[in-house]
C-alpha cells in the first residue's frame, strides 16, 4: 500500500466529519483536489453511507459538472443496397494507413447454406471458425462417420440435428434446398466421389487441394458437375490471399522489371505413419500432391502463364516408416515462356518452412510465410544510385478460408464461373504427373505449349476489382 492510498483511506474512515480544504490540499494537493474533492469522495463512499441502493445504482455527473453531451451517432452515409458499405465520417489522416471498407454481410437467411463434409483437422481448426467471418456464407449441415463427434460440432455451430448426415445417407442431401453448396473436407482420393455424387444431388461443390488423385478423376469431376449443371471450385485459398495478389500485380506490371527466377519451398516435419496423408491409397501421394502443391499452383497464379518442360528429383529416407508408401522430398524445376525457371522443393521431414522469392531485373519480392493460414510478411528490396531500398509491406488481415468461401457464395448468387474451377486443378494434375514421370525416368518431360494467360482461371474475385 503506497502513502496516496493510506492518506485516501483515512479521509475516507473520516468523512462523517467535514474535511476542511486546507486540510485535504494538504494532503493531495491543489491540482488533484480540483478533479476529485467533487467526484472522488462522493464515489467512493462506502455502500453504507450512501442514501440507498436505487441511488448509488444510479449515475450522477460531480458536482459543479455541467451536462453530458447528449450521445451522438457519427455521421455516415448509408447506402440502401445490403452489399454496400456503410462509409462512415473520415478521422484519419492520409499519412497513416487507410482502413479498408466496413464490413458488408448478407442478413443471414440470405446468405448461401454450406453442407461441410468431413470433420478433421482442417474443418474443425480453420472451416468452421473462418464460417463466422465469413459475409455471404453459412455452416448449415455436417456429414461425418463420426456420430458423437458430429454430435457435438453440430451444438457449437448451431447446426440442426437433421441437418447432420453420414456417409451412407450423404446422398439424401438432395432432399435439403437450404444447402447449396458442399465443401468436401475428405482424403484426396475420396474428393472424386464425393464431387461426383453431390453434383448428382444437385448440390454446387467446393473441393480442396488437391483436386483428386489423378488427371483422368479431374475430368471426370468437371464432366459431371457440367452434366448437373453446378458449379465446381477447388479450394486454392493462396489465389484469394491478399499478399499473394500483390505480388501477382507487381510481377505482371514488371514492377522490378522482367521476372527471371521464382525459387519456391513449402516443408514440414511429420509424425504419424498411420494418418492418412502417408497411405498411397488416401494420399495419392506424399509431399508433392499435399503441400509442393502450393508452389506449383502458386508460381502458375504469380506468372499467368504454363510451364513447358519439367525435370524433378525424389527422395524417401530408407527405413523410415513414415515414407513407406509416398515420399519424402520432390525437388523439381519448371521452365516457363520467356526463359523464366521456376525452382520447388517439398519436404515431409524439415523443420516447417513456407517461402517464395521473385528474383526480378531491378529487384527481388520475398514472402515469408506464403503458404501458412496466417502471417505472410512481404518484403522488396531494389536500388536508386547509391541508395538500397529494403521495404516491408503490411496489408490488412484477412482470413483466407472465409475470403475463398465467400468468393464461392459470390459466384452462386450472381451465377459467374469461380476463379479457380476444375480446369485449375485439372491443369495442376497434369503437371504433378509430369513431375513424378521426370523423376521416374531421371530426365526432362515436356509439356503441351499453352498460349493464353490463365488459361485456366475464371474471372477476378470481385472484391480484387473494387481494389
Amino acid at each position: 500500500m503506497n502513502q496516496f492510498t493510506g492518506v485516501m483511506q483515512d479521509l475516507l474512515a473520516r468523512s462523517a466529519a467535514e474535511v476542511s480544504r486546507k486540510e485535504f490540499l494538504r494532503y493531495t494537493g491543489r491540482g488533484l483536489a480540483v478533479g476529485v474533492v467533487g467526484g472522488l469522495l462522493a464515489s467512493c463512499q462506502k455502500s453504507g453511507e450512501n442514501s440507498g441502493a436505487s441511488e448509488a445504482a444510479t449515475y450522477t455527473a460531480p458536482s459543479g459538472a455541467g451536462a453530458s453531451s447528449e450521445a451522438t451517432s457519427p455521421p455516415a452515409k448509408v447506402p440502401t443496397e445490403v452489399d454496400k458499405p456503410i462509409e462512415l465520417e473520415e478521422w484519419k489522416s492520409k499519412v497513416d494507413r487507410q482502413s479498408p471498407p466496413t464490413p458488408t454481410p448478407l442478413p443471414p437467411e440470405q446468405r448461401v447454406g454450406y453442407a461441410i463434409v468431413g470433420l478433421g483437422h482442417l474443418t474443425l481448426e480453420e472451416i468452421l471458425p473462418a464460417m463466422g467471418q465469413c459475409k455471404k456464407s453459412k455452416p448449415l449441415a455436417l456429414v461425418s462417420g463420426s456420430p458423437e463427434k458430429m454430435a457435438k460440432v453440430a451444438k457449437q455451430y448451431g447446426i440442426k440435428p437433421e441437418n447432420c448426415y453420414s456417409y451412407e445417407n450423404y446422398d439424401k442431401l438432395k432432399d435439403n434446398p437450404a444447402v447449396q453448396v458442399i465443401y468436401i473436407v475428405l482424403p484426396n482420393s475420396l474428393h472424386a466421389e464425393y464431387t461426383i455424387r453431390g453434383a448428382q444431388a444437385g448440390k454446387h461443390i467446393l473441393c480442396e487441394k488437391p483436386m483428386a488423385t489423378s488427371s483422368a478423376d479431374c475430368q471426370k469431376m468437371i464432366d459431371a458437375c457440367k452434366k448437373a449443371g453446378r458449379k465446381l471450385m477447388v479450394a486454392y485459398r493462396i489465389q484469394y490471399e491478399p499478399n499473394n495478389r500483390l505480388v501477382r500485380k507487381m510481377i505482371q506490371s514488371n514492377q522490378f522489371g522482367k521476372t527471371k527466377v521464382i525459387e519456391a519451398h513449402n516443408v514440414q516435419s511429420s509424425a504419424n505413419p498411420q494418418h492418412w496423408r502417408h497411405k498411397l491409397a488416401l494420399a495419392g501421394g506424399g509431399a508433392l500432391p499435399d503441400i509442393g502443391l502450393y508452389c506449383l499452383n502458386t508460381s502458375r497464379f504469380l506468372l499467368g502463364t504454363e510451364p513447358t518442360e519439367v525435370f524433378a528429383y525424389t527422395y524417401s529416407t530408407p527405413g523410415n516408416p513414415l515414407f513407406k508408401e509416398v515420399e519424402e522430398m520432390v525437388s523439381w524445376q519448371m521452365r516457363f515462356p520467356e526463359g523464366i525457371v521456376v525452382n520447388c522443393i517439398s519436404d515431409y521431414n524439415t523443420h516447417e518452412s513456407r517461402r517464395y522469392r521473385v528474383l526480378a531485373e531491378k529487384g527481388w519480392i520475398n514472402l515469408e510465410q506464403a503458404f501458412a493460414y496466417e502471417g505472410q510478411q512481404l518484403q522488396t528490396a531494389h536500388a536508386e544510385g547509391i541508395v538500397g531500398h529494403k521495404d516491408q509491406l503490411t496489408l490488412g488481415n484477412k482470413n483466407q478460408f472465409a475470403t475463398e468461401i465467400d468468393h464461392f457464395s459470390e459466384c452462386i448468387l450472381d451465377n459467374k464461373e469461380p476463379h479457380t474451377p476444375g480446369e485449375e486443378g485439372l491443369q495442376d494434375h497434369r503437371i504433378m504427373e509430369a513431375i513424378c514421370q521426370s523423376a521416374r525416368e531421371g530426365k526432362p518431360v515436356k509439356l503441351p505449349a499453352v498460349a493464353k494467360k490463365d488459361a485456366f482461371r475464371g474471372p477476378e474475385p470481385e472484391e480484387e476489382k473494387k481494389a
